[in-house]
């Protein structure tokens, strides 16, 4: 704050011991000193408040934009809310609607009641299987019946069972 060099305090305090005296300059440096600590406790304090008032600046631009976002959001959520009762009601008309075209026209086609409804027979499927296949006769449809081939030259010519 002050510029005061080694020479300039020695200087000071020179024409202090010529102005006070050497037995009132020892009173007069501690009443000095005393001054000195209350301004640099004043000047503390004033600092501190400085601060703290910044700070509490700080806080409140802090919490003026938490509020602005707090309404920008509650702005959001009522539109999305409004937007989805819009929805719910269009939902709720139309399911209201089909209710009373389905009691005006009656159902489509009537189905069965669920005490009605038989459940579908099981049916078990016959199938021999021979028991001697190794020595197994040939039937008689395979053996019994000549069979149509045909030839290149675009004729049927019945085939002669071979025995």
């Amino acid at each position: 704050m002050f510029d005061f060099g080694f020479w300039e305090l020695v200087i000071v305090g020179v024409v202090a011991l010529l102005v006070v005296g050497p037995e009132r300059l020892p009173g007069l440096a501690r009443q000095i000193g005393r001054w000195v600590g209350k301004i640099r406790r004043f000047v503390t304090t004033v600092k501190s408040d400085i601060e703290q008032e910044l700070r509490t600046d700080e806080l409140k631009k802090m919490l003026e934009d938490q509020e602005r976002e707090i309404g920008r959001l509650k702005t959001m959520m009522e539109s999305t809310e409004e937007d989805i009762r819009q929805e719910v009601d269009k939902t709720t008309e139309s399911v209201k609607l089909m209710e009373a075209e389905l009691r005006q026209n009656g159902p489509a086609t009537d189905f069965p009641k669920p005490a009605q409804a038989q459940p579908p027979k099981p049916t078990a499927a016959k199938t021999k299987t021979p028991t001697k296949t190794s020595q197994s006769k040939p039937t008689k449809t395979s053996q019994s019946k000549p069979t149509k081939t045909a030839k290149s030259g675009g004729k049927a010519v019945k085939a002669k069972n071979v025995d």
